[in-house]
């Protein structure tokens, strides 16, 4: 029984590392990336929309974005949405595409992107401990209920605990990573 529950763990602890990552997408860091406008809502027929699902979003050069709506009367509703949103960019509109430049970022910026990175990076490591916790509750339940020996609890909680560190490491590389990412020139 035990077993099954540790794989599950192991499921879960990965599902909050690929969350990381997948929230990390979205800080900018230079280069462009569809990631950063993708999930942008635009008040599409008073629906509030994401640009993903109503245009195309291509990178042709790395600081570049082009969004081509599918709908041409949607170009102004997701320029407004683009300068609403906290990008910080001005996008230009040809009545085709809007093209949105990103321009270099500055040593004060690149900090406060590094925090943001950070913040989510503990809010990953606090989901994983959580996990952790949850596995160690169930884990006293079941020698309290004598399904496991005393042995079997304590073998498995270092086996919890070693899975939680390997995880909190996963967490940190990415994170190094992104940092390193957005700190470049």
């Amino acid at each position: 029984m035990p077993q099954t529950e540790m794989k599950t763990l192991r499921q879960k602890m990965e599902k909050a590392v690929e969350f990381f990552r997948s929230e990390l997408l979205g800080v900018r860091t230079g280069r462009a990336h569809p990631a950063l406008v993708e999930e942008i809502k635009v008040d599409y027929y008073g629906t509030p929309t994401p640009i993903k699902q109503l245009a195309t979003v291509n990178i042709p050069e790395a600081r570049q974005i082009v969004i081509t709506p599918w709908d041409k009367s949607a170009g102004k509703l997701i320029e407004k949405a683009i300068q609403a949103s906290s990008l910080g960019i001005h996008p230009n509109n040809d009545g085709e595409s809007i093209r949105l430049t990103l321009p270099e970022l500055n040593r004060e910026r690149r900090i406060e992107l590094t925090k943001v990175v950070r913040k989510y990076a503990e809010d990953a490591k606090v989901a994983v401990r959580n996990l952790r916790r949850d596995a160690i509750e169930n884990l006293k339940k079941m020698e309290k209920e004598s399904r496991i020996t005393e042995d079997d609890l304590k073998r498995f909680q270092k086996e919890v605990q070693d899975m939680t560190d390997e995880y909190i490491k996963k967490l940190d590389n990415v994170l190094a990573e992104k940092e390193r990412e957005i700190m470049e020139q």
